[in-house]
């Protein structure tokens, strides 16, 4: 009988690494230029491996412990839904929403602004302590942009965990769920 293990291996293929860390590739392309363009791309049927072989023979498992490294990274720029509903009512907090206008006038966290250029501006104005905290639909763009601001000086910058639809399962079943269609 097979057990399956759950710790990460260089052998797994790329689609499945990003399954379990998701922030693999801004970490692979920050450190080693992997992935962020397609001169340097990679498929997600490669493995980690195979991509540090013909990438200048990278060391499989320094990579997999800096992309680990990464992901703590990534978690520690999240909040999740409960931590954030139970501080929703502190008027210090300043919740950003980044999903499209139509998403955000459908369904919105109480207290939360739409991103607009306008907005963005007036961001990058404030205090760098402001605590920010930035909404997305399931939780995949948030850290990209957690990132920008904390790459901009912000010291107290969050992404909602899951986005909306983990806040309204989890915080706040008043916000109704809904899906988007894959472009």
């Amino acid at each position: 009988m097979t057990i399956a293990t759950t710790e990460p291996t260089p052998n797994l293929t790329m689609e499945e690494l990003l399954g379990i860390f998701p922030g693999a590739r801004r970490t692979l392309f920050q450190l080693h230029h992997i992935g962020g363009c397609s001169s340097c791309g990679f498929s997600p049927t490669e493995t980690l491996t195979q991509i540090c072989a013909r990438n200048g023979g990278l060391d499989p498992e320094v990579v997999l412990g800096e992309i680990k490294e990464g992901h703590l990274k990534d978690e520690a720029l999240l909040i999740s839904p409960l931590d954030l509903h139970a501080r929703i009512t502190d008027s210090s907090i300043h919740l950003l929403d980044i999903r499209t206008r139509e998403e955000h006038e459908a369904v919105a966290i109480s207290g939360s602004r739409f991103m607009t250029q306008e907005i963005m501006q007036e961001a990058m104005n404030w205090p760098k302590e402001t605590e920010i905290v930035l909404i997305d639909h399931a939780g995949g763009r948030v850290l990209d942009a957690a990132a920008y601001f904390a790459g901009h000086g912000f010291s107290h910058v969050k992404g909602l965990k899951g986005g909306i639809d983990a806040y309204s399962e989890q915080a706040d079943p008043s916000l109704p769920r809904y899906t988007t269609e894959a472009a």
